[in-house]
């Protein structure tokens, strides 16, 4: 459904006044040099990594599960890498909802808008994953093109409306679905509409089948071939990374997914988490390896994560 923007009484109370000034500041950081904030994203990914923590040890836990053939040494590496990059997604997110058009159109390197037009107004799921550069990703598409997003409302209210602002600030014919809007997305989808989409978390064993990713069952969403089927919609690939030496993001929308889905939902489920894979491994350090991926296990095995204390 259509997100309306609309500031009330209840966003200004005054336990809510240090998440404004918190905005405020990080609104005034976005207007340095992309270097300078890149170069403090660093700092700041380095402080967390040396912090350690709840999350450090769900990342760390995830690489050794899913790269068990990988050396120590090369994981710690790939480990302290990805904390930098959660690092300078902290920017990255202020880059996305902030900045003019034009200042983030000229770092951005987009690919594949023709396999969007060559649908011919069929909806597709934009199939995306958890890369800790997805809003930079999805708003620099959205310059190019219009696209829906999925969304899952905040609990602060002050971080929800600029959130939903954010991700609707380059189109304003653009959308947001509630991850829940079952119907809200069907509809969309065979009205011929793109819909942001990423596959690739844990949402629990209600939504998902057991399907091989990496070298571990997880629960995967079984949503995807359904919403093919049923939206009559066509399953696009998109990815965004971060390129080196502050050059800026490479954004692509893949070919479509032949024969997909599958008549077996695990089957479907598979060939989403091989393409999962492909994206993933493109840039590892990028991917959000802090998300619980693994929490959900089959009948008698143990999760592998600690309780959060």
């Amino acid at each position: 459904m259509k997100s309306k923007q609309q500031l009330m009484w209840r966003h200004f109370h005054p336990r809510l006044w240090l998440t404004w000034l918190g905005f405020g500041c990080w609104r005034l950081v976005v207007i340095l040099p992309y270097p300078v904030m890149m170069g403090l994203g660093r700092q700041l990914g380095l402080f967390l990594h040396f912090v350690g923590g709840y999350r450090y040890e769900i990342a760390k836990i995830n690489l050794t599960l899913c790269f068990p053939d990988m050396p120590e040494a090369a994981r710690l590496q790939l480990l302290r890498d990805n904390f930098v990059s959660y690092g300078m997604a902290f920017f990255e997110v202020g880059i996305a909802w902030w900045w003019p058009t034009k200042r983030l159109k000229d770092i951005t390197h987009v690919e594949g808008v023709e396999h969007i037009h060559a649908l011919q107004s069929q909806g597709a799921l934009l199939m995306a994953v958890h890369y800790t550069t997805l809003e930079v990703g999805a708003s620099a598409l959205m310059i190019r093109h219009g696209i829906d997003g999925m969304y899952r409302p905040h609990k602060n209210i002050v971080y929800d409306y600029f959130q939903k602002k954010g991700r609707l600030v380059r189109n304003s014919e653009s959308e947001v679905y509630t991850r829940d809007d079952v119907r809200g997305i069907l509809k969309g989808l065979r009205q011929g509409r793109i819909i942001w989409y990423a596959p690739d978390q844990d949402y629990g064993p209600k939504q998902s089948v057991f399907a091989n990713f990496f070298s571990m069952k997880a629960a995967s969403v079984a949503a995807t071939a359904k919403f093919a089927t049923l939206g009559n919609a066509a399953v696009l690939p998109f990815s965004h990374v971060r390129l080196p030496n502050n050059k800026g993001y490479k954004v692509v929308v893949h070919p479509p997914l032949k024969n997909f889905p599958c008549d077996d939902e695990v089957a479907s489920a598979e060939m989403i988490n091989r393409r999962v894979e492909i994206m993933i491994l493109e840039q590892p350090d990028q991917y959000l390896w802090a998300h619980r991926r693994f929490k959900t296990r089959p009948s008698g095995e143990l999760r592998p994560y600690p309780k959060k204390r």
